[in-house]
């Protein structure tokens, strides 16, 4: 009893000093777990903002990535509107199976697939029709069937709309987006210019194919509205976008796409991650549960694989790298802060301490030679400052959990999950600040020597 009256009636002799040193922690408390909490959520927050920015797993047929791969001819995720504008007008000669795509959605992190939209990339000859039939000039455009926002019923029961609808997110769309399965399409602003179209006009697509016979070519022809033109500020505003459906039935290639671009939230690669994109079977039986476990963009890509035949599952190298340096740099940023303010504190709270203990040597020094022993005049002190840190800690808390939900949503538009660890984890720290600031004040007082004190000395 006699100790915590000690403890409360230091508070009103020195009520300036110890509301310092209680504010010094509160700030401390504040930013630490405001970082704090921010780091351990920000990974999934960056991977749904970079997310937004298209895909980060480009899925194609075998033979297409061994050429890819052989020749260099660039990264995965270059679409075959990209490849027209640089001068190529190639169709694909292999594919994958579009009643296949779905099978993404049972791998083992289907949860973290987003979004995910086949395409067939080919080429037509386009003459228009309607209002700009008078200004139209005919012309060879890339073709990107693809779906829009398609609602897959999976045999779990489950269902899901996937499609570029939500993975052109930059794109700027005047207009609607066409409905899959319906005689409709959008328009990159580019080709939009380059043929006259505006929105409500009908386009016309001619094809060359084999003959149904396997004698000789035919042509195919298809006809679609133009609903959107969209501008896409990439070789994409060369191109139309249309059903799926539609760009088969005019390639007369039933079921087919020759590229799925999928959208995954990740984790970012570390060490074990690059070492199984090169082999998966060089890992241990350990290293191999831990890498497929999580969701690495290749452990993500390598469950793709699994469920489609013939297909290769590859990340997107830029977004995967992007991802992964700006999380490492942020996080970075946010514990060097938390450091920061650590250390802050501790040179407070000592200079602090230090002051107290001047100006309370006679009182100390009485104490000492009354009997109280070096431990105990320690042990004062120390209590006196945890109270005191424990209220400005618990104040700091509150505060920099509010600050992390303003953080969260200035930055990306959604609250920071604050996980219980946060908060473990500062008061640990705060802890073992407070008692290394203390460190010089109980030096103090061990070397402190009643007579003299006592005596003006």
């Amino acid at each position: 009893m006699f100790f915590l009256n000690m403890i409360f009636r230091s508070f009103s002799r020195q009520f300036k000093r110890r509301l310092l040193i209680a504010v010094t922690v509160c700030l401390s408390a504040t930013v630490s777990v405001a970082m704090l909490g921010v780091v351990f959520d920000v990974g999934d927050k960056l991977n749904a903002e970079l997310s937004t920015y298209g895909s980060n797993i480009i899925v194609q047929p075998k033979s297409d990535a061994v050429v890819s791969d052989l020749y260099g001819s660039g990264d995965s995720g270059t679409s075959s509107a990209t490849s027209a504008a640089s001068g190529s007008s190639s169709d694909p000669t292999s594919f994958l199976k579009e009643s296949d795509a779905k099978k993404i959605k049972t791998i083992f992190w289907a949860f973290n697939i987003t979004n995910f939209a086949p395409e067939l990339n080919i080429h037509a000859d386009a003459g228009c029709s309607g209002t700009s039939q008078g200004s139209c000039k005919a012309a060879n455009v890339p073709i990107v069937g693809t779906w829009f926002a398609k609602t897959l019923h999976m045999d779990s029961g489950e269902s899901t709309v996937v499609g570029v609808d939500g993975m052109r997110s930059w794109w700027k769309v005047s207009g609607t987006w066409p409905k899959d399965g319906g005689e409709q399409a959008m328009a990159g602003s580019a080709v939009a210019a380059k043929l006259g179209l505006k929105i409500g006009d009908s386009v016309t697509l001619d094809k060359t194919i084999a003959a149904s016979d396997g004698n000789g070519t035919e042509r195919n022809r298809v006809k679609v509205k133009i609903v959107g033109i969209f501008d896409s500020g990439d070789s994409d505003d060369n191109a139309i976008y249309m059903p799926s459906i539609m760009a088969q039935t005019l390639a007369n290639l039933s079921d087919s796409v020759d590229k799925i671009e999928v959208k995954a939230l990740t984790t970012p690669d570390n060490d074990l991650a690059r070492k199984a994109s090169k082999n998966p079977a060089a890992l241990t039986q350990d290293e191999w549960e831990t890498w497929y476990c999580t969701a690495y963009p290749s452990s993500i890509a390598y469950q793709i694989e699994e469920v489609l035949p013939g297909a290769v599952a590859k990340q997107v190298r830029q977004v995967a790298a992007l991802q992964g340096d700006v999380l490492n740099k942020t996080q970075a940023v946010m514990v060097l802060m938390t450091v920061l303010s650590l250390v802050a504190a501790a040179i407070a709270v000592a200079n602090l301490m230090a002051a107290s203990i001047g100006e309370r040597g006679s009182e100390l020094a009485l104490l000492k030679a009354i009997g109280a022993t070096d431990g105990a005049v320690s042990r004062l002190m120390l209590a006196e400052t945890a109270v005191v840190a424990l209220a400005g800690a618990i104040v700091g808390a509150l505060l920099g959990s509010g600050v992390a939900q303003i953080v969260g949503h200035v930055v990306f538009g959604s609250g920071i999950t604050m996980r219980p660890m946060v908060f473990v984890l500062v008061f640990v720290l705060l802890a073992v600040t407070i008692l290394v600031a203390s460190l010089s004040s109980i030096r103090a007082i061990l070397g402190l020597k009643p007579a003299e004190v006592l005596h003006g000395r």
